[in-house]
């Protein structure tokens, strides 16, 4: 177990890739600690994990800069210093199209998707710095490598945003051994579908990715050694083309 002990801080820890990220880190005997908006669903995920240490929560939203500093607070007091951090907090909207979506819902998109990977990255930076180590995943999408109407203008918007800072980020830190990495998934099993403009049926979704497949794959990215690093990272359903 080359990762126990070591303390993890998951945003979108309540559901989807965050909670199945989640888990396997404390199977490994990490110090874990999630967050997301909404308590209920962090307590749940917590609850799963019967083992020590506990899953510890905490509830913010990472689009909200002070929200986001009180959550860094209550890490150094309950967590300690992070050494990894999966930033899996995301989100999408029905209306996609350019020519159906409102300024409110694109602003919302992008304030949660790319504004909030800024300020958690900036949240956790100075303290990497003050150890020269540190290691930050972020949960992307393909739709940043290649942008389509399936994701939706402020979707693929966001995820180009957050890619782009995920390597300026881990250009500008590697002196300070902190490493990044952007993984970009396919479709994936969560509650996000549920915000497709057409619903998706039972049999696609057992077919795509599902949340518990990104655990070992975060595990891999963390313990390879520090002269070592994957900047990005595309994961796709078998079942479906890369193109």
């Amino acid at each position: 177990m080359k990762l126990e002990g070591r303390r993890v801080l998951i945003t979108g820890g309540g559901t989807g890739v965050g909670a199945g990220v989640a888990l396997a880190f404390a199977r490994e005997g990490c110090q874990v600690a999630i967050t997301g908006r909404r308590e209920d669903r962090l307590r749940e995920v917590a609850n799963r994990w019967k083992g020590d240490p506990k899953i510890l929560y905490h509830p913010a939203d990472v689009g909200d800069r002070e929200s986001v500093s009180k959550l860094f607070q209550w890490a150094a007091e309950d967590l300690g210093p992070i050494d990894i951090l999966v930033h899996s907090a995301g989100t999408n909207i029905p209306q996609r199209a350019v020519a159906d979506i409102s300024p409110e819902d694109w602003d919302l998109v992008l304030k949660i998707n790319a504004t909030g990977a800024f300020n958690c990255i900036h949240a956790v930076l100075p303290q990497m710095r003050d150890r020269r180590d540190g290691v930050i995943i972020n949960i992307g999408s393909i739709a940043a490598k290649r942008a389509g109407p399936l994701g939706g203008v402020a979707y693929n918007a966001s995820k180009f945003a957050m890619g782009a800072l995920g390597i300026t980020v881990g250009i500008e830190e590697r002196d300070n051994n902190i490493r990044v990495t952007n993984i970009h998934p396919g479709e994936i099993n969560t509650e996000i579908l549920e915000k497709r403009p057409v619903a998706v049926s039972d049999e696609h979704k057992a077919q795509i990715l599902q949340p518990e497949d990104f655990g070992e794959v975060c595990i891999l990215l963390a313990t390879l050694p520090s002269r070592a690093n994957i900047p990005e990272l595309i994961i796709k359903p078998t079942s479906q083309p890369y193109a």
